[in-house]
């Protein structure tokens, strides 16, 4: 057997999780495809729903929310959050974001993680991006989440941190940070569609979002019970509109992934990761949670076929 002093050793793989709310759930597949593979991952940088994946899964409790989330219905997430319309947000992650996480693990610390991890956050006054990788999991969550229009700023250290899908939707360069030597980047913000995307009819799509984002609207109703007739009848009116018409909702989150998107193009030219993993979900929306298991084998699929891409990089010079 070779001295262990004289074996060479192996690069530190690191995974780069970006944002994409529904979408997110693609990193879930793209990491049971790399374990699969034998792929070692020694770190992760996630931004927003990649963050509470990446987190998860440095907890050791990536089947546990897979599990959940294949149970979940979609039309219901809203259910575990709170509403603070119209005050910094539609929603408030906080009270809720706990038992979302601890669900899964008892974590409370980045210290008691199983491997490094690090999430990406931005300064609502400087504009600046802040990276967090130490202390209170959950603040760091409810911050990295927190995107704006939809949900509430966290307050952190006396900074008011919102979703760092604004400033650094894929975190290349964290992941850099945190020491790995192959950076993997698993990017939610292609406009490529898979075959199984193109066979849905769009008439039922429609339907389905319009559902969805009918039990938001519900919950905004609730909320508002106590104000004047006059909010009350608006909701109703809202919740029975039928229109082409992109509604307020619509527009911030479309307007969130135009930006996203652009953003993300610019900072993979610059700072490339070694293999890039692009999930082919185009025409999933930022809040269609109805399609968990389809985005999870998508995941899948488009990080099996990078395996050997990942391989060639991990044994170069």
């Amino acid at each position: 057997m070779m001295e262990r002093e004289n074996m060479p050793e192996r690069k530190r793989v690191g995974l780069a999780l970006g944002c994409g709310a529904s979408k997110g759930w693609a990193h879930i597949g793209a990491i049971e495809a790399l374990e699969e593979a034998g792929i070692p991952i020694d770190c992760v940088a996630g931004c927003s729903i990649g963050g509470y994946v990446g987190a998860l899964y440095a907890a050791g409790a990536l089947k546990s929310l897979k599990d959940f989330v294949l149970r979940m219905d979609g039309k219901k997430i809203f259910s575990y959050f709170d509403v603070v319309f119209p005050r910094s947000g539609l929603l408030d992650g906080t009270k809720k974001l706990k038992e979302l996480f601890s669900m899964h693990t008892d974590m409370e610390t980045f210290s008691q993680l199983q491997i490094p991890l690090a999430m990406v956050a931005a300064d609502l006054e400087t504009g600046a991006r802040v990276i967090l990788n130490s202390g209170n999991l959950l603040e760091a969550l409810r911050a990295t989440m927190s995107l704006p229009g939809l949900f509430a700023p966290a307050r952190i250290r006396d900074r008011w941190l919102v979703d760092g899908g604004i400033l650094d939707p894929v975190p290349v360069g964290v992941c850099r940070g945190l020491g790995a030597d192959v950076v993997i980047a698993v990017d939610l913000t292609s406009q490529r569609i898979a075959q199984f995307k193109k066979k849905t009819k769009k008439k039922e799509r429609f339907e389905e979002h319009r559902e969805f984002k009918n039990e938001l609207l519900k919950k905004l109703s609730v909320y508002y019970e106590s104000a004047g007739t006059g909010v009350k009848a608006w909701i109703n009116d809202f919740l029975k509109r039928e229109t082409d018409t992109p509604d307020i909702l619509d527009a911030v989150l479309a307007s969130v992934t135009l930006v996203q998107r652009r953003i993300t193009r610019i900072n993979l030219a610059v700072d490339p990761p070694d293999v890039l993993i692009q999930p082919r979900l185009g025409e999933i929306k930022m809040l269609e949670f109805d399609h968990v298991a389809q985005v999870i084998e998508e995941g899948y699929i488009c990080a099996q076929a990078k395996i050997e891409a990942i391989r060639e990089r991990m044994e170069s010079p």
